[in-house]
């Protein structure tokens, strides 16, 4: 399997559990690892056998910026399921990282790997 990835995607969103992260954006960053077979874009040399991660960013930054969640473990679960389910990729693992959440801290985060279901 090959992988496709997206590292350390920007999004300025509304995220947080307190008052005050609800008052003003805060900095996101995502890195994105999609398992896919990219051997028929890569034949073919057409875009729409590959696994387009510009397509795939548009998506991200627009559902998190589209409604506003508490918890970075929501919002990654649902770009997850909207990665497996929207994109021609098995699996996907999504690191999202909140570089203003701890002070003492240069970044924190959640990480998350999901599989497509079989049938």
């Amino acid at each position: 399997m090959d992988k496709v990835f997206i590292s350390q995607l920007h999004v300025d969103t509304i995220i947080g559990v307190y008052d005050f992260e609800k008052e003003s954006k805060q900095s996101l960053y995502f890195d994105i690892e999609m398992l896919c077979d990219i051997k028929p874009a890569a034949e073919t040399d057409d875009i729409n056998l590959a696994l387009d991660y510009a397509k795939v960013s548009e998506r991200i930054i627009e559902h998190s910026t589209a409604q506003p969640v508490e918890l970075l473990e929501t919002l990654v679960e649902q770009l997850a399921v909207i990665i497996l389910n929207e994109f021609n990729t098995q699996q996907v693992t999504i690191k999202v990282s909140k570089p203003a959440a701890v002070a003492q801290a240069q970044t924190v985060g959640v990480q998350i790997t999901r599989m497509k279901a079989t049938n």
